[in-house]
């Protein structure tokens, strides 16, 4: 991508574009030729930087809603887990991003390199936040010193992908506190 102001503002509105027209017509139906007339760009423009949709879409999602699932650590580690969950699962919740973040994980089955790119960027990282935060608990003498933080860590996740992708049921704040509950519940027996 480039650094120049005009090259800036091209690439915010080939992204924006993306998600709107994503939101409109679906992932199916999205188009680099629609994206690129939409948003006023050549479709080799859009070309040169993105190698597929599923590309573009990963950096559309993430660079315009990557922030919103940053940790508080507020020395409460259930409370941070919640606050950090419930943003989660209200991004995943709402158009534009839960819909097209469902579509792009089902691409990335079909696409090794859209999968590679959504776990280096996304996946990963969020992952390391919350074993990290995990960690700082376990050091803090909040969770024995046993308790495995990769393991944690699929436990919370996979009940949620579990509801997102495979039943599709609503993703609620009543769910994540029943799953944390579930997990760490029982930490003070």
């Amino acid at each position: 991508m480039t650094d120049s102001p005009r090259g800036a503002a091209r690439t915010e509105a080939i992204m924006r574009t993306t998600l709107e027209l994503g939101r409109e017509i679906g992932y199916a139906k999205l188009s680099i030729e629609a994206i690129a007339a939409r948003a006023g760009a050549g479709k080799h423009t859009v070309y040169r930087r993105w190698p597929s949709k599923g590309a573009l879409l990963l950096d559309s999602l993430l660079h315009l809603h990557g922030a919103v699932l940053d940790y508080p650590d507020t020395g409460d580690l259930l409370a941070d887990l919640r606050t950090q969950i419930h943003a989660a699962v209200d991004l995943l919740g709402n158009p534009p991003f839960g819909p097209l973040y469902r579509a792009l994980i089902g691409e990335a089955q079909h696409d090794p390199g859209l999968a590679a790119a959504l776990n280096e960027r996304f996946i990963t990282p969020q992952t390391e936040l919350t074993v990290a935060r995990l960690r700082t608990a376990r050091d803090q003498g909040l969770l024995s010193p046993a308790f495995d933080l990769d393991l944690a860590m699929a436990v919370l996740s996979g009940p949620l992908y579990f509801r997102f992708l495979i039943t599709q049921e609503p993703l609620t704040h009543e769910y994540v506190d029943r799953l944390l509950l579930t997990l760490f519940g029982g930490l003070g027996a």
